[in-house]
């Protein structure tokens, strides 16, 4: 394919942030670069300058800075990049508190659903503060077998921002594949759609859950996200497993 399909204009490039970031490099190393063929082969010649430029262009929110960059950038993979930085990439994401929308959730057969950067950042503190309640520390692991919904963003960016390990599988995975994710890690919570939509036919993700809470003795706790327009779930608890709605944790207060 030949035609360019869209080239951006003079004004576009002049406040984009590849040209931003281009302007800094050219003031700390004395530099002309004009073009991103020219950045890009200065990036690949001068890598650890290069990512160091990265790490405070992007202004990274860190507990504890970089000791080296990287240790050896010719082993790829194997590299150790940023040694010694300590970070919470949560708190990363979760920077901006305003208006401008940060999800836009579309799901099959349903209306646009937007969340702003305030509301996302609300959402996510309402459930890391449950978790805490809950019990869940560092290092504890939190599964989700969710689809692209919402709730699973904000389900790992809370686990993530109180030092737990956030693990996914996708509910249209073979409960196989599940068991063979999640049996590693022994996951104390479980987070999990009642179903989706895929093209055009309802699929109930409650009916395998049995099977997955039977093999992997771990989990306690299981909270179930309704996907709009279904509702399957009409118990509380069975087999020992406590069920909660995430409706639930709409309290900052209360315990999963």
């Amino acid at each position: 394919m030949n035609t360019v399909l869209w080239r951006p204009g003079v004004d576009e490039l002049h406040n984009a942030n590849i040209s931003a970031f281009r302007d800094q490099i050219n003031s700390t190393f004395q530099l002309r670069l004009s073009t991103y063929p020219e950045l890009y082969e200065w990036s690949v010649r001068n890598i650890p300058e290069f990512w160091e430029q990265v790490w405070h262009f992007t202004d990274i929110i860190n507990s504890q800075s970089y000791n080296s960059i990287v240790d050896d950038p010719r082993r790829m993979p194997g590299a150790t990049w940023f040694k010694g930085a300590r970070l919470n990439f949560a708190e990363n994401l979760l920077r901006s508190r305003d208006n401008r929308p940060a999800i836009h959730f579309q799901g099959e057969g349903q209306t646009l659903r937007t969340l702003t950067h305030q509301e996302l950042f609300y959402e996510v503190e309402k459930l890391a503060h449950s978790l805490r309640d809950s019990g869940i520390q560092k290092g504890d692991r939190v599964a989700g077998f969710m689809p692209n919904m919402p709730e699973t963003v904000i389900a790992m960016l809370a686990t993530a921002s109180i030092g737990a390990v956030w693990s996914s599988s996708s509910p249209d995975f073979g409960i196989k594949g599940v068991l063979d994710r999640f049996s590693q890690i022994e996951p104390r919570i479980i987070f999990a759609s009642n179903g989706y939509y895929y093209n055009g036919k309802e699929i109930n993700v409650i009916e395998r859950l049995p099977l997955i809470l039977k093999k992997i003795k771990s989990i306690k706790k299981v909270i179930i996200i309704n996907y709009p327009g279904k509702n399957y779930l009409n118990h509380k608890k069975k087999g020992g497993i406590t069920y909660f709605y995430w409706k639930e944790l709409k309290k900052i207060n209360i315990l999963i």
